[in-house]
């Protein structure tokens, strides 16, 4: 069961988070503990503002301000866009969480070129477009800020019918480094989550299409248990903290041992 949030430790008050994958099982619950701490919430999704109506609302009764955009964060110019409105509406991010993913399973003789491109444009492009936009806006200002990437295990770990998935993580954890390198000086210190088998979002997807599956994937995990979006928020939340200044550039692993692993 997700836990109670604890408005009392608001360390993120007068800070504004941006969210992108934002109605997703991670990205929600990503806004939730982040606003529980004082974070105003800024959340985009390609679904349409109907659609948000729910969190929003959820979002907004732990006293902090919330607003949707719907946004393909595929297109560089929409990201710049939806960054724009959100600084008219709440002000300038300074914690970014690049979180939108999508995913398609097949073997490697079943990758279409389509598939190929829409996994790598929304994984990896639609990342750096969030993440470079809003650390722009971050120097210009000369302001300091968190970005955390949602990334994952599969980024070291080869998965063979999640290829293009796989590949775009791993781009996108080479992404976190060199930009963690050039802007930690100035005090906006980049770094990515990943997390193993969670039981929710893509993967959550894949296990209620087929149960067998959320099955065996807990046995393989050495702590014999999956994650939950609420325990990936936490470390999401854990990577903004103020107080956090000196983890830069790296992975926080959170897979219950899975890359211990030989087999």
């Amino acid at each position: 069961m997700p836990r109670p949030y604890n408005t009392m430790t608001r360390n993120f008050k007068n800070q504004i988070a941006i969210i992108s994958g934002g109605l997703g099982d991670i990205g929600k619950a990503v806004a939730l503990e982040l606003a529980a701490r004082g974070a105003d919430v800024a959340l985009g999704d390609i679904q349409d503002s109907a659609a948000a109506a729910k969190v929003l609302l959820e979002v907004q009764k732990l006293n902090v301000r919330a607003v949707y955009h719907q946004v393909n964060v595929a297109d560089a110019e929409a990201v710049q866009t939806w960054l724009d409105d959100v600084e008219k509406q709440l002000g300038i991010p300074d914690l970014i969480i690049p979180n939108a993913a999508i995913v398609k399973t097949g073997e490697l003789t079943e990758i279409s070129t389509e598939d190929w491109n829409s996994q790598l444009s929304v994984n990896l492009s639609g990342a750096f477009f969030l993440a470079q936009n809003a650390a722009k806006r971050l120097l210009k200002r000369e302001r300091a800020g968190r970005i955390v990437f949602v990334g994952s295990w599969a980024a070291h770990a080869p998965h063979p019918n999640m290829i293009p998935y796989s590949v775009s993580k791993a781009g996108l954890r080479m992404l976190c480094k060199c930009m963690a390198l050039e802007l930690a000086p100035h005090q906006i210190l980049v770094n990515e989550i990943a997390p193993g088998y969670v039981d929710a979002g893509l993967s959550g997807k894949i296990f209620d299409v087929n149960p067998q599956l959320r099955i065996s994937a807990k046995e393989k995990v050495p702590n014999q248990q999956l994650i939950t979006a609420e325990e990936v928020a936490v470390q999401v939340a854990y990577l903004c903290d103020p107080q956090n200044k000196h983890i830069v550039g790296s992975t926080l692993l959170m897979d219950g041992g899975l890359s211990l692993q030989t087999k």
